[in-house]
């Protein structure tokens, strides 16, 4: 699936870069993830085959694992026939603007931050860190939700205190630490490093903070395998990095900074990242895809 479908007692709400969200009732939304790939926020061609489904599986197996912890938005996984397998029924929340983000190695935006100021959100790290670097400690390195088209923006965690309040954002940063905490011990016991992810989180009518949208997928996370881990260089990963990696590549003909949209993807590079986000899949989860 790689566009909205029209599904029978549902109402269209909205397109994402991967997901479709449509309304069931006052309460209950139905999420489908496609097997669109987005990249320096474009969404590319072709899709990634069974990349939806693998979304939804992973972060069905991680709302498990994390229940004791946090509350989360899945009501049932029991949807029409058209998206059975890639999509969940959700509870609707009151989704709060931030991009929660842990970091516990240097990579992606974190790192060019980080060299350009020796900081990331305002957060001060030792000096002579290299891409790659295991961070002295996980930290919370919130970003704006940005519309689409445009980048989400790394901000000072006082500008979460300025956007939810000094309570709720407490709250965030802790829910974010504990969670990459958790999971990380969990895929470094299966050989895989959890370098970053991004969460999000809504508000029940209670106003309990909830565990939203994915969770801990290769689309919302950094996993490098552990073996292969040598800090100095861009880690090998079992995420869209292969896709990144292509398009800024001579072999593509494309530059980030041209504004126009990038060519099609060749076929080794949409196996490759199959294969990636399949491989994720089965060892985090110990089952077959």
């Amino acid at each position: 699936m790689t566009a909205n479908v029209s599904i029978g007692g549902a109402r269209h709400l909205h397109s994402g870069k991967v997901r479709e969200l449509y309304e069931l009732s006052d309460d209950r939304l139905l999420l489908v993830a496609t097997d669109r790939i987005s990249a320096y926020d474009f969404v590319l061609s072709p899709a990634i085959p069974d990349k939806g489904v693998v979304l939804t599986r992973m972060s069905l197996w991680w709302f498990e694992q994390l229940h004791a912890l946090v509350p989360n938005h899945v009501v049932s996984t029991d949807v029409p026939e058209q998206v059975r397998g890639r999509a969940l029924v959700c509870e609707r929340l009151d989704m709060l603007p931030v991009e929660c983000v842990a970091r516990g190695y240097l990579a992606g935006s974190g790192l060019a931050d980080y060299r350009a100021t020796g900081a990331i959100c305002g957060v001060e790290l030792p000096p002579r860190l290299q891409d790659g670097s295991r961070l002295p400690e996980p930290i919370f390195t919130p970003a704006t939700k940005a519309v689409a088209g445009e980048h989400d923006q790394n901000v000072a965690y006082a500008a979460v205190v300025d956007t939810v309040g000094d309570k709720v954002a407490a709250r965030l940063r802790s829910l974010t630490l504990a969670i990459y905490q958790r999971a990380e011990a969990i895929t470094r016991q299966r050989g895989i490093l959890l370098a970053d992810t991004k969460l999000e989180f809504g508000r029940r009518y209670d106003g309990q903070l909830t565990l939203a949208d994915e969770v801990l997928t290769p689309d919302s996370s950094r996993f490098w395998p552990a073996d292969r881990w040598q800090p100095g260089r861009p880690q090998p990963s079992y995420d869209k990095q292969i896709v990144r990696d292509w398009l800024t590549s001579p072999a593509s003909g494309w530059s980030k900074d041209s504004g126009e949209a990038p060519p099609p993807l060749p076929p080794s590079v949409v196996e490759k990242t199959r294969a990636a986000y399949v491989e994720a899949y089965e060892r985090l989860t110990g089952e077959r895809f």
